[in-house]
């Protein structure tokens, strides 16, 4: 095991892990220890890959931690890795090299633990809750998409859209948008534009104040009603929060 070649929060993780035996007292830092670390973390990308998969990390941390509770104390001993960690690490940097990933991060780790018999109670719990292999790698893919973790800190770059953007199909279809009156014509402009094969970028040009939110707002509700042509159903409205970007 190279520690080099694990991400800034695997690290941090692998750490989280050791702290939390130590401070229970256990001897064995276990597959145990580190899946509720990875779940109880905040921003974690296991624990938004479990959300993926309709899924509460909270819950699932909190059975984990029953079986932390269980594992044997041994007062005065020198911490270490246990075989079946150990095994589950291995598993983990052998999943890196499926993707073609330069390091071993959260999610390889994540992999690691729903797909390795030897996780124990640990990989138990997730496959209850239907964390498999096959459905991290489903959520993965919404997750980061066709990156691949080529730095030690990769999260950085994951959902960029979701962090500095609104979705507003999202918000309509859960009715969080008021309803858009009187800028049918503009509607139906910006939809031809966007029908377009070429020069199919519309541009909204006006004051503060005019509507230019509301025409998106209401190209997202005919979106979610599917009151569009077939090219657009579907699609997503994203409204880009610059200041947020630009302040990192």
């Amino acid at each position: 095991m190279d520690i080099q070649r694990y991400t800034e929060r695997a690290q941090e993780a692998l750490m989280g892990a050791q702290r939390l035996a130590e401070g229970r007292s256990q001897q064995q830092v276990e597959p145990e220890h580190l899946v509720h670390v990875l779940l109880t973390t905040p921003d974690s990308v296991p624990a938004e890959v479990i959300r993926k998969l309709s899924g509460r990390p909270e819950e699932i941390a909190v059975e984990v931690e029953r079986e932390v509770d269980r594992l044997p104390k041994v007062y005065g001993g020198q911490l270490y890795v246990s075989p079946r960690l150990r095994t589950v690490l291995t598993n983990a940097e052998q999943q890196a090299q499926r993707l073609r990933d330069d390091y071993v991060s959260t999610e390889h780790l994540l992999l690691a633990l729903a797909d390795d018999g030897q996780a124990g109670a640990a990989g138990r719990i997730l496959r209850t809750h239907g964390v498999t292999r096959d459905r991290v790698l489903q959520a993965l893919s919404q997750i980061r998409g066709a990156q691949r973790v080529t730095s030690r800190n990769p999260e950085a770059s994951y959902q960029a859209l979701e962090r500095y953007g609104r979705d507003l199909t999202d918000l309509a279809r859960r009715g969080k948008l008021d309803p858009v009156i009187g800028r049918d014509e503009e509607i139906r402009r910006v939809i031809q534009v966007l029908s377009r094969r070429t020069k199919n970028n519309p541009v909204l040009i006006g004051e503060p104040g005019v509507g230019k939110t509301a025409i998106a707002e209401g190209l997202a509700q005919r979106i979610v009603r599917g009151d569009v042509p077939e090219g657009l159903k579907d699609k997503r409205i994203m409204a880009l929060d610059f200041g947020t970007m630009v302040a990192g």
